[in-house]
């Protein structure tokens, strides 16, 4: 099989060389399939393609993106954040655009999933959506606060419907910082940047 590299020239797999899929090369790095399709369009990531346009990439190449500079690299990682949101199309954003500035990130589409995501691995920050169904953000921050001490784990607080007396609802119960109507995911990007630097 041949391939050509992003760059456009044709370039055959050696021997020693184990060749993986887009799905593969995002669980063997731990990131998102968006996200490994986002760092080979920023030629971060060497690239090759099939005759048919399947992108394909070689374990070694991964492994030396991993050591320089991965998803912040394997013995380097970025600090972690934990996005807790039942939009999946808020979380991959937040999580693309958070992955591509270095940081680790962590999902969870709900309360109960984002509780047991800090049980496993306590993260550094944490972006909390207000309007979840079954345990919305008040609550998760209660128990984040109850389970872990007030300001333990910084906590940033979003909604895309909230009143007035959010904000101080959030700066009473210990959130760092709260985000209201118009939503705007950059905005807890940046947010989250100047809160925890890189």
């Amino acid at each position: 099989m041949v391939f050509r590299d992003s760059g456009g020239g044709r370039r055959g797999p050696s021997e020693s060389n184990e060749w993986l899929t887009l799905g593969q090369a995002a669980k063997y790095l731990g990131v998102a399939q968006s996200t490994i399709r986002k760092w080979s369009d920023l030629k971060r990531v060497p690239t090759f393609y099939t005759p048919g346009g399947h992108r394909r990439y070689r374990r070694a190449d991964l492994d030396a993106f991993l050591e320089h500079s991965g998803p912040a690299g394997r013995s380097e990682a970025g600090p972690l954040v934990l996005i807790v949101d039942d939009d999946d199309r808020v979380r991959e954003y937040v999580r693309v655009n958070l992955e591509l500035e270095g940081y680790t990130v962590r999902e969870a589409a709900s309360g109960a999933e984002g509780l047991t995501a800090l049980e496993n691995e306590p993260p550094d920050l944490v972006l909390l959506d207000v309007m979840m169904p079954e345990m919305d953000g008040w609550e998760m921050l209660r128990r984040i606060q109850e389970q872990h001490g007030v300001g333990a784990i910084p906590v940033i607080v979003f909604s895309g419907q909230a009143d007035e007396r959010s904000a101080s609802q959030a700066e009473a119960q210990g959130a760092r910082g709260f985000l209201g109507k118009p939503f705007d995911p950059h905005q807890l990007i940046e947010s989250t940047k100047q809160l925890l630097p890189k």
